[in-house]
């Protein structure tokens, strides 16, 4: 990537990873936004070497994994942290793009609607001169402005370029994928079905680069039981980025049992970083008593990952951003509890959440590691460059 990478975020401590293989990694070696398994308080708990699947159980496995054995001072608890977790690709980019556009064009900055699903995220960003909007109505002048990672309607950059703003697309874009397959399936006179759910901004913007009536929207088994596709047009189908793999291999199958025509995208919509992660919570859920699940209400990745672990096994999961929302009620007696994040949650609050649990058990840390992830997308042009555009007149 040209030009200087902007980590003022601390999103995650400046401190010694693990590698794959076990070995240290100098705390400049980790790039941002990347670095896993970075613990403040290292004294107050045990790393122990990542592991890949599957984990057994007992003294003969720690042993040949290189995890070194102490005394308990407390009650044990072993946290299987599921990998991959947190941060995907797209969240790094349009993460990177407000503040690259906070240090190119100073602040303020605003932000149409959460750059990401997290508020801890929002709230470093807003301390750094970003502000929120969910209109550009509400843009006092002509400053920049950033469109969020879930992408937008083709009327919000026709209505910006009508208001003469300089803004900047931090849709991801594997989400930009799924609108090139929208259009495609539609300039060939196809009626598109979008599997995803109402109301939520990536479906508002994929629903938005169509005319009104050119996709059908559904959510549900029934709603493919109810369903009533156009006679005259071929049918094609399209899906939110951040469902449940499941659930959405469930509703296909009976989309293409009724429509047996029925036209599938080339390549997955589901992105790589919502399957790999519900992937790993599939893996540790079943062997913990509990699992936590990193992430904001809001981000219906981290909503997915609560409900796979639920499904996988697991007796008790729970959505938490931060360690006042632990119930120690359900959380205070136990042996095994596994932690992932969602696609939006830095690493910081996966490492607030094992020090609230290292205060009150002496614990052991595993890596649950399904795949590894090296996934990049590229700033937009207007931010590679050393040169400051000029503001839009």
């Amino acid at each position: 990537m040209a030009g200087t990478l902007i980590n003022p975020l601390k999103f995650h401590k400046p401190a010694a990873v693990w590698s794959r293989t076990g070995g240290m990694i100098h705390p400049a070696m980790s790039a941002p936004f990347v670095c896993r398994h970075a613990y403040r308080n290292a004294a107050r708990f045990e790393v122990a070497r990542p592991l890949q699947i599957p984990i057994f159980r007992g003294d003969s496995a720690i042993a040949e994994s290189g995890m070194s054995q102490r005394a308990s001072k407390g009650r044990p608890l072993t946290i299987l942290l599921a990998s991959p977790r947190g941060f995907c690709a797209g969240v790094d980019r349009a993460i990177q793009i407000v503040q690259r556009a906070l240090e190119r064009f100073g602040a303020p900055v605003y932000v149409r609607h959460e750059i990401v699903h997290n508020r801890h995220v929002v709230q470093e960003l807003e301390r750094q001169g970003a502000v929120f909007v969910e209109e550009l109505d509400e843009i006092p002048g002509k400053y920049p402005v950033v469109f969020s990672a879930h992408g937008v309607p083709k009327s919000v950059p026709a209505d910006a370029e009508q208001r003469k703003l300089l803004y900047l697309d931090a849709t991801c874009p594997l989400v930009s994928k799924v609108h090139r397959e929208a259009e495609v399936h539609f300039n060939a006179g196809r009626h598109i079905i979008l599997i995803g759910h109402a109301g939520h901004p990536e479906v508002i913007g994929t629903m938005g680069q169509l005319p009104e009536g050119a996709i059908t929207l559904i959510e549900t088994l029934d709603d493919v039981a109810t369903l009533t596709a156009p006679a005259d047009q071929p049918l094609a189908y399209v899906t939110q980025t951040t469902l449940s793999v499941d659930d959405t291999r469930e509703i296909v199958e009976a989309l293409q049992a009724r429509f047996p025509e029925l036209i599938a995208p080339h390549k997955e919509d589901i992105c790589y970083a919502t399957t790999n992660r519900q992937e790993a919570v599939k893996r540790v859920a079943p062997m913990v008593d509990g699992l936590i699940v990193v992430g904001s209400p809001n981000s219906s990745n981290s909503q997915r990952l609560r409900e796979v672990a639920e499904r996988a096994g697991c007796p008790v999961a729970r959505l938490v951003l931060r360690t006042d929302e632990i119930d120690w009620s359900v959380f205070g007696n136990i042996r095994s509890l596994g932690i992932t994040a969602g696609a939006s949650a830095p690493e910081v609050l996966v490492e607030e959440i094992i020090d609230a649990f290292a205060a009150r058990y002496e614990v052991r840390v595993e890596t649950v590691s399904t795949a590894d992830e090296n996934v990049f997308f590229p700033l937009p042009r207007e931010l590679r460059g050393e040169a400051t555009p000029d503001a839009a007149e």
